[in-house]
């Protein structure tokens, strides 16, 4: 099981949330993704990014369509899913 950050992930790939918080010693941005429903074992799925650079992403999780900059997205852990 490899697992890589979800903002390495393209538009229309899929990845369950294994973590949440890597790299981030901010413990108010952790709670704040996860009251938004970045959750473990749930699914995201990069729906958009933006031109230029793709920064935002916009992410459906849970039912919800977010936008997250990128260095949000790379806070996340996921398995890719098929």
């Amino acid at each position: 099981m490899t697992t890589v950050r979800l903002g390495q992930l393209s538009v229309g790939q899929r990845g369950v949330i294994v973590r949440v918080g890597v790299g981030s010693d901010s413990v108010d941005w952790v709670q704040r993704l996860m009251a938004m429903g970045f959750l473990e074992g749930s699914i995201a799925e990069i729906v958009h990014e933006a031109p230029f650079g793709g920064d935002p992403l916009a992410v459906r999780v849970r039912g919800s369509l977010l936008a997250l900059r990128r260095q949000e997205a790379n806070a996340i852990e996921v398995v890719q899913y098929e």
